[in-house]
Formats: C-alpha cells, sequence, structure tokens
C-alpha cells in the first residue's frame, strides 16, 4: 500500500507540473494566433491602399 501512494506521490506531482505547463503554452499559442490574425488583416488593408504602380 505505501508503495501504491509513493507511486503516485512520484508520478502525480510531473503530472500537474505538465498540464500546468501545457495550459500556459495553450494561452500564449492563442494570443500569438489572434496576433497574426491581426497582422494579416493589417498588410492586405496596406496593399489595398498601395496604388498601382508600385
Amino acid at each position: 500500500m505505501n508503495d501504491v501512494f509513493g507511486h503516485v506521490a512520484n508520478l502525480g506531482f510531473p503530472i500537474v507540473v505538465s498540464v500546468y505547463l501545457l495550459v500556459q503554452i495553450e494561452e500564449k499559442l492563442e494570443g500569438l494566433t489572434v496576433s497574426i490574425h491581426e497582422l494579416a488583416k493589417s498588410i492586405e488593408r496596406l496593399t489595398m491602399k498601395r496604388p498601382e504602380g508600385l
């Protein structure tokens, strides 16, 4: 029984840390995705305003 608790304690902490890090990375990726879409829209607007000779 002590072995089971020992394994849970040893495996539980790395699992919790891994899940926490994955959630943090996911939030940052969502922010980057939004930024990329905003940049794409800005580039599209700028290219539409550009005179045709350039």
